[in-house]
């Protein structure tokens, strides 16, 4: 993985259409207009909420169909779900020289093979979207992938676009820091779940723990996270291991506690 170096032309836009209205759609068209480009159509299954995204934009017209090929848009970003990207591909009708770029972290560039271009590409933005909640953009890491030298030079003008943090990568790089952002997002806000599961019981809320969660993911950013881990299985403290174990009446709590502490004292054992 390498930040973009290369030459992008300043102030470059593009007619850009969006298919799908979802969480990430939500925010990325916003975020391209911002920055100059114009978003022509959007095209989603649910016709509410392209009618939603349709306020949040200046001018986009709501396509009904996956028929684009009089479209003027240049480049076609597909913001769906990674199942529907290879059926949404094979069914798409694209204007001569259109870029086609899906946005997900996990699935592969060739799911866009089938499609009626040959500048296909990905464009995902590194982060967690959801509609009701504010993100900058400028601050989100944009990785893009490519087929060919054009389409990777023109998804990366966009993405130099709304971001300072761009990043032109090849497969494995997208697959190892997708995985990567499963364990820090996906697994940290289950284990955050599974928290707020043994407070309620108790009748004590989340909220009680939020400094702890705050000043913990600050050390484990600002420190690294071999440095800043603390707790009884770093210290080897066996008693609170077992207390803790006996304690849980989940068994699937269990076990992820057991396997988790296991980890911990195997890591930080020779020391």
């Amino acid at each position: 993985m390498k930040k973009n170096t290369t030459v992008l032309i300043v102030g470059k836009t593009f007619d850009i259409s969006l298919i799908g209205t979802g969480n990430l759609a939500w925010h990325l068209g916003p975020a391209l207009e911002n920055a100059g480009h114009r978003i022509r159509e959007i095209y989603g299954r649910d016709l509410q909420n392209a009618k939603a995204l349709q306020r949040r934009l200046y001018d986009a017209d709501i396509q009904r169909h996956l028929d684009f090929s009089s479209s003027n848009s240049e480049v076609f970003i597909m913001a769906v779900r990674d199942e529907a990207i290879e059926k949404v591909a094979k069914a798409i009708a694209l204007p001569a020289k259109a870029v086609l770029a899906h946005t997900s972290g996990s699935q592969p560039v060739e799911k866009l093979e089938f499609s009626a271009t040959p500048n296909t590409g990905v464009f995902y933005p590194l982060q967690t979207f959801t509609k009701g909640k504010k993100v900058a953009f400028g601050d989100i890491p944009v990785l893009v992938e490519s087929d060919n030298s054009y389409t990777g030079k023109v998804l990366m003008d966009i993405a130099c676009s709304i971001t300072k943090h761009c990043y032109d990568v090849f497969a494995d790089d997208r697959i190892a820091i997708h995985l990567a952002a499963v364990f820090a997002c996906n697994f940290t806000n289950y284990m955050l779940r599974i928290s707020e599961t043994i407070l309620e019981k108790h009748h004590f809320d989340l909220e009680l723990l939020r400094p702890l969660i705050a000043e913990t993911l600050n050390k484990s950013l600002d420190l690294g996270p071999l440095a800043a881990q603390t707790g009884p299985a770093r210290r080897g403290d066996l008693e609170t291991l077992d207390r803790h174990i006996a304690f849980l009446d989940n068994q699937n709590y269990r076990d992820i506690y057991r396997m988790i502490s296991q980890q911990i004292l195997d890591l930080y054992h020779e020391e």
